[in-house]
């Protein structure tokens, strides 16, 4: 167990930021997954309306350093270019 007072407070920290990065992690898989069945069934008005939702996510986990940079850049290439197919 911690003895200090600031080891104490990062412990609260650490799992305040798990638990707010695990939710924005589950959230950006489940929009990727709405965003694939929309282009599965060739929804080109929803797909667009997730891609847009799903980038902006993206954009804003790679701003707080959750989800690296070219993982973001990658996603959004695909997503792009699945759109473009429909």
């Amino acid at each position: 167990m911690a003895n200090t007072q600031s080891a104490l407070k990062n412990i609260r920290k650490n799992r305040t930021n798990y638990l707010r990065n695990r939710s924005v992690s589950s959230k950006l898989k489940t929009l990727d997954k709405a965003f694939l069945s929309s282009v599965e069934s060739k929804d080109k008005d929803a797909a667009t309306k997730a891609a847009q939702s799903l980038i902006s996510a993206l954009d804003k986990a790679s701003k707080s350093n959750l989800v690296h940079s070219n993982k973001v850049a990658r996603k959004k290439s695909r997503c792009s270019a699945l759109l473009a197919s429909l």
